[in-house]
């Protein structure tokens, strides 16, 4: 429960940064970052592994490149279901959902799998 919490707070921090970047995309309150973070979780945990499946195809074609598209898509949905977060374009979506990416893969190589920071010795 602790990790999940902590890649919430990651992801929350990712969006956060992407609002100080991109004009386009805004929040009302930090209350709404805070759930568009749990609830973005909660779409690539449930949707996005359907949406993967379903455009597999396509997604081999691009090499790949069309999850940065499911990615903005999945954003997207955030922002329609969550009222007090706005996207304004499908481009201010990529970039945001590139920035969340990065910021979540940079995060990850730090924190390990049960939620703790991970300490690299060297011999």
């Amino acid at each position: 429960m602790t990790g999940f919490i902590l890649r919430c707070a990651i992801v929350a921090l990712g969006l956060w940064f992407a609002t100080k970047v991109l004009s386009g995309l805004q929040f009302d309150t930090a209350t709404t970052l805070l759930i568009a973070a749990l609830l973005l979780g909660v779409v690539n945990a449930i949707i996005r592994p359907i949406a993967i499946v379903l455009t597999l195809p396509l997604t081999l074609v691009t090499l790949g490149l069309f999850l940065i598209v499911i990615n903005a898509a999945m954003l997207g949905l955030v922002a329609l279901l969550l009222s007090g977060f706005a996207i304004s374009g499908f481009w201010t979506a990529v970039a945001a959902s590139l920035i969340v990416s990065v910021t979540s893969w940079i995060a990850s190589g730090l924190i390990g799998n049960n939620g703790r920071i991970e300490v690299i010795k060297g011999k």
